[in-house]
């Protein structure tokens, strides 16, 4: 084999490991954001933990559960927030009594 088809193949292997450590990040990013978006900031971070998530699993990662949990976190923080405007009327937060 050549040298240049030997360089070529390193470079894509390379690309490779890049584009799965990237994904991988993702993962551990959705469920690291997912997890304090149960209680805090859920509109923010649970949209957020779902499209990292979303992204994670379509790059390829090879944490596919922690991706599988980040997506669960972020869909589970947006209904605590759905059912918690729901009962309170809207309310989420009462500083005048």
């Amino acid at each position: 084999m050549s040298t240049v088809t030997s360089r070529a193949i390193d470079d894509r292997t390379t690309a490779g490991r890049q584009g799965t450590a990237e994904a991988d990040n993702l993962a551990v990013a959705s469920f690291l954001l997912g997890l304090p978006g149960l209680l805090l900031f859920n509109i923010v971070l649970g949209p957020i933990a779902i499209t990292l998530a979303t992204l994670a699993l379509v790059r390829g990662t090879d944490r596919r559960g922690r991706a599988f949990l980040g997506l669960a976190l972020g869909i589970a923080s947006l209904a605590i927030l759905a059912v918690t405007a729901a009962t309170s009327h809207g309310v989420l937060i009462d500083l005048g009594s």
